[in-house]
């Protein structure tokens, strides 16, 4: 059974969400009329919570056209998605643009109010965040929005946010056993003030899987986004021969509880102090029942300190949340997609 959490009175997620990035495309082919169908089987297995964003390219849609085709299971369903303004439009931001795009997820998805809206901003030395994220918060009051959070922001920056007046329920970051950013100050920082972490790159885009034990460092470039974007977290983590000995202790962990190594990543991340959720991204149903089972077992202390005994040999990654991905000219920011609302969107 899905374990649920309240992120505020009335409203309450699932423990695993239904991640979207990777529908969007660079995870190989997607069908989207399969991938509304399968939103189905998550439903059904009791993952009712999804995430999405305006940006990812055809996902809110396909969400939408979910919601017409099956409105028993729909009734059910949290959808979160994310307002990120283009890189390219910060400067001329307006407040007509912030209406407009939340009109259009409105539209696409379906619905009178959306769920929870979490802002992100490509760039602080653009001037307009605050600004943007309080016209956010008039549209909350207005009751087009539920909820609203933040994804990606980095302490100072969300201070400067919450310092504005603006009510935030939860923070959305990445967080893994091998990218410990969050640690250095942001998660003290959200549960001194109430705020719900919700995660993503827990499972390393599929590095954290059998897939990958005991075979050689991979050298040639990737085609699939989300491999491209962790080898670079495993680097900063020690490297190679580092993460292998990590992956040989999760698959020993995993063996005694009958699990795999992805399942001992989901559970290390959920048992994480302030963390409400975790989310997937999943292109099919594969791992679908394999990831239900996270809430099956629970690691002990011996599991604890054997991965501890190889995580605190690590190098990095450095530094507060997402500030390595903010640097447009570095490794982790350079292979960023920054002006995807432009976009046209795929049909149905």
């Amino acid at each position: 059974m899905i374990d649920r959490r309240e992120l505020a009175p009335g409203y309450d997620i699932s423990r695993l969400l239904k991640g979207g990035w990777h529908l969007a495309g660079g995870h190989g082919n997607v069908d989207p009329r399969q991938a509304v169908a399968d939103m189905a089987a998550f439903v059904e297995a009791g993952i009712t919570s999804f995430d999405c964003a305006d940006h990812y390219t055809g996902v809110e849609a396909m969400i939408g056209e979910f919601r017409r085709a099956r409105p028993d299971l729909a009734r059910k369903l949290q959808v979160h998605t994310k307002y990120v303004p283009d890189l390219g439009s910060l400067a001329t931001l307006t407040r007509a643009d912030v209406v407009r795009i939340i009109d259009r997820s409105l539209q696409r998805l379906g619905v009178e109010q959306l769920d929870l809206v979490q802002f992100f901003w490509w760039d602080f030395a653009v001037k307009g965040a605050v600004d943007a994220a309080q016209v956010l918060g008039d549209l909350q009051r207005a009751g087009k929005i539920r909820l609203l959070g933040v994804t990606n922001f980095n302490t100072d920056q969300f201070a400067e946010l919450l310092d504005a007046g603006v009510n935030f329920t939860v923070h959305q970051l990445q967080y893994s056993l091998v990218d410990r950013r969050p640690d250095f100050r942001m998660r003290d920082f959200c549960q001194a003030r109430g705020i719900a972490l919700l995660t993503y790159g827990h499972l390393l885009g599929g590095f954290f899987s059998a897939d990958w034990l005991d075979k050689p460092e991979p050298l040639a470039a990737f085609t699939n986004r989300s491999l491209t974007k962790y080898k670079l977290i495993i680097d900063d983590f020690g490297g190679w021969a580092l993460f292998q000995n990590l992956l040989a202790a999760m698959a020993r962990i995993g063996a005694r509880y009958g699990v795999g190594i992805g399942e001992v990543a989901l559970r290390w991340t959920l048992d994480r102090p302030g963390v409400a959720g975790c989310i997937v991204g999943a292109t099919s149903t594969r791992h679908l029942a394999a990831n239900a089972r996270v809430f099956d077992f629970a690691l002990s202390e011996q599991d604890r300190m054997e991965l501890a005994l190889i995580t605190d040999e690590r190098r990095g990654p450095v530094g507060d949340c997402y500030q390595l991905e903010n640097d447009r000219t570095g490794k982790h920011g350079s292979i960023m997609r920054y002006n995807q609302n432009a976009l046209p969107q795929p049909s149905l």
